[in-house]
């Protein structure tokens, strides 16, 4: 018999792959395309060779003609940057992560029916694990096991390290997804210098009914991450949830990270058709197509 952990997994690789197959395969090529063709090396000019491929300088160098060879670049890498702090994790009924896990799950198959390279770092106030990129349904099913399995040490969240352990490891143009609920101020300055060297897409994991005006009262509540308590005033919370969501937009905006906010419990494969239909217009628009 399976274990309960493998069921879990089974159950979210046959929740994923219908749509992933059918609807988010065919948005995903087209928004992350490959970049054309690489630089490989130089060879001797032979006849027939195309005279606009001619590598100028090494031919005055050697005084014999030489000519630059390309290849065709069509694996990407993919990184899921996640964050697994207290605050995403701790919720009472697991929501949150259930949406991370999922939203993830997708993104992962998506890549891997592509081709692409796809992998992990799960991060708190430090880096909790890595996974290196790499393709397969069994590297699929690693990377989707330990985002609805494992489990952190650190309570925090810091983006500081994670981004620098990201930029260090992407050493080409990568494809990263940070998603995360963004409850600190200590990234903006790193993801946006990351944002002009990689494509870089945040996902925020927003709560909805904290922003239901109806819901008012004090309530004793206690941070998950640093267990401090303090009493809360459930009317302004959603005031101070509505500025957190403009200014995360906004730092967004600045940075050139495109940001994809999902409720949590919401559809994930409705919001990543709409985040990649939305980039693909915008792209269209850009280029004039």
């Amino acid at each position: 018999m399976l274990s309960e952990l493998e069921s879990q997994l089974n159950l979210l690789e046959l929740k994923c792959r219908r749509p992933v197959e059918h609807l988010l395969a065919g948005e995903y090529r087209s928004v992350f395309k490959g970049r054309g063709v690489e630089f490989e090396d130089v060879r001797p000019y032979q006849p027939g060779d195309d005279v606009r491929t001619m590598d100028w300088k090494v031919t005055a160098r050697t005084g014999e003609p030489h000519i630059k060879r390309y290849i065709e670049e069509r694996e990407q890498f993919i990184y899921l940057l996640v964050d697994v702090s207290a605050s995403m994790l701790h919720d009472a009924d697991g929501r949150k992560r259930k949406t991370m896990a999922e939203v993830c799950a997708l993104l992962t198959m998506a890549a891997v029916k592509n081709h692409d390279r796809i992998g992990l770092i799960l991060f708190s106030d430090r880096i909790e694990q890595i996974v290196p990129p790499s393709k397969g349904r069994s590297h699929a099913m690693r990377i989707m096991d330990e985002l609805m399995h494992f489990k952190p040490q650190g309570r925090g969240t810091d983006f500081t390290e994670m981004l620098g352990r990201f930029g260090h490891m992407a050493r080409k143009h990568s494809i990263a997804f940070v998603v995360s609920d963004f409850m600190t101020e200590d990234y903006v300055q790193e993801l946006q210098a990351l944002a002009f060297r990689h494509d870089i897409n945040a996902i925020n994991l927003s709560e909805p009914h904290l922003l239901d005006p109806k819901v008012s009262g004090l309530v004793r509540m206690q941070d998950s991450e640093t267990d401090e308590q303090r009493i809360v005033d459930l009317g302004r919370g959603g005031a101070d949830n509505s500025a957190h969501s403009a200014r995360l937009k906004q730092s967004m905006l600045e940075s050139g990270v495109n940001l994809l906010d999902l409720a949590v419990g919401g559809d994930c494969v409705q919001a990543l058709a709409g985040f990649f239909h939305e980039r693909q217009s915008r792209q269209a628009n850009e280029t004039g197509g």
